[in-house]
């Protein structure tokens, strides 16, 4: 199987090239999935459809990313990185055409779909690559990688926002093409195919397989003629390895608890600063772009910490301040208080840098892309349940209390990281 073989020893040229490759790539990846929302107003113009009409086509697009989690995870277990991230960003390059040039709003929503599916093909083997690539400082990498999709959070929308107003949002979008058709490119050059490292895998066997410490350094990949080396990975036996461990289900529960509170919060926090804290116009938009912002500085830092000082540590520093930030929100007023605190927010965001590598590094070596890939998916759909109940108390005049359900349930999870087992 490809994903147990241990990747040959890349020289630091090397190693810059497929991270720049796989970092470009998010940063086009999760950028994108926020442009789409930025140009609603427009594109609700061009197909004359009502909000919820429009909201569809953001949830099919996260509902085609969440669906396809799992199903790359058993793609990464029998193909090589290189082709699926590859591939990931050529097909989102033709479902972008397929949304710039849509004669109508069921073909636009049909290509919305292939969007989410081409994009969650991305999601899982990026998360695999890293790991396989970077053992060492799976973490700064981790960083390097979310750091660059919060950033392009901030900047696709901006970006987009501001060529719509000159050349129309259909040429807005169609400007992506390229970047996705090149990075394409870019990643099949510079990322190790899966056959390239055979020669060095008997040399390295003999190295790993006894990390029992979890640290990164080495994965322990074992043999490739073993139980899974046909490729074959039962989804009952990744189900019974989910949720039989206790690390990995100390650790699913967190991380879904807190993509909850992401989901619900990167939903509504615009709306809420606008009719709650009734702040000017183009106000909400700027603090949300300053969340992506300082979520990708904190990413890059609690990557860079947890190679220093373990994942348990910073995580549970992350969970805390995201504990007061969401219970203080409703109590802070003034834009330059809500600009500080929504800095303080944006600490959450490290969240992916620093238990990813940590969850990745839990999983059986013969079926780490599978499984991974299955918490993906579960991670996505219930997370995503979280802007839903936050719409509801909104409408029922709990708009406040909301953030204060969105506290509690982040305690909630920061209990559960104390449970995590040190690795």
């Amino acid at each position: 199987m490809r994903l147990s073989r241990v990747p040959r020893r890349l020289g630091g040229g090397e190693r810059r090239g497929v991270l720049a490759s796989v970092a470009f790539g998010w940063f086009l990846t999760l950028g994108l999935r926020f442009l789409l929302p930025a140009l609603l107003p427009q594109i609700q113009g061009a197909f004359r459809i009502d909000d919820s009409t429009a909201g569809v086509a953001i949830t099919v697009v996260w509902a085609g990313y969440g669906v396809m989690q799992f199903p790359a995870g058993l793609l990464v277990d029998r193909l090589d990185e290189r082709t699926l991230l590859s591939l990931s960003l050529a097909l989102a390059a033709g479902s972008l055409c397929v949304i710039a040039a849509a004669p109508v709003f069921a073909v636009f929503l049909v290509a919305c779909g292939l969007f989410g599916l081409a994009t969650g093909l991305y999601g899982t083997t990026r998360g695999i690559a890293l790991s396989r690539f970077f053992r060492s400082n799976s973490g700064r990498a981790f960083g390097i990688t979310l750091a660059a999709g919060s950033l392009g959070s901030a900047a696709l929308p901006v970006f987009g926002s501001t060529a719509t107003d000159h050349v129309g949002w259909r040429a807005a979008v169609g400007l992506t093409v390229p970047l996705f058709a090149v990075t394409a490119v870019g990643a099949w050059l510079t990322i190790p195919g899966g056959d390239a490292d055979d020669a060095d895998a008997d040399d390295d066997a003999a190295s790993v397989g006894n990390d029992e410490d979890g640290d990164g350094d080495e994965d322990g990949d074992g043999d490739e003629d073993g139980e899974s080396g046909n490729g074959e990975v039962s989804v009952r036996r990744t189900l019974h390895t989910v949720f039989t461990d206790r690390t990995i289900v100390v650790a699913f529960v967190g991380m879904t608890l807190m993509l909850f509170t992401f989901q619900a919060l990167t939903a509504f926090l615009p709306t809420y600063l606008l009719e709650e804290k009734t702040l000017a116009e183009g106000a909400p938009s700027a603090l949300f772009a300053l969340l992506f912002v300082g979520g990708a500085g904190f990413q890059l830092a609690g990557g860079a910490a947890v190679d220093r000082v373990g994942t348990r540590r910073v995580i549970l520093v992350v969970a805390a301040v995201g504990v007061a930030t969401l219970a203080l929100l409703p109590h802070v007023s003034g834009l330059v208080p809500l600009a500080l605190l929504v800095v303080a927010l944006s600490s959450r965001i490290a969240v992916s840098s620093v238990l990813n590598p940590y969850i990745i590094d839990a999983l059986p070596d013969e079926a780490t892309g599978s499984t991974w890939g299955l918490l993906r998916t579960l991670f996505f759909l219930i997370g995503a349940t979280g802007s839903t109940i936050v719409g509801v108390m909104s409408d029922l005049g709990l708009f406040d209390e909301a953030f204060y359900l969105l506290a509690g349930v982040t305690a909630v999870a920061a209990v559960l990281f104390v449970l995590l087992p040190k690795r």
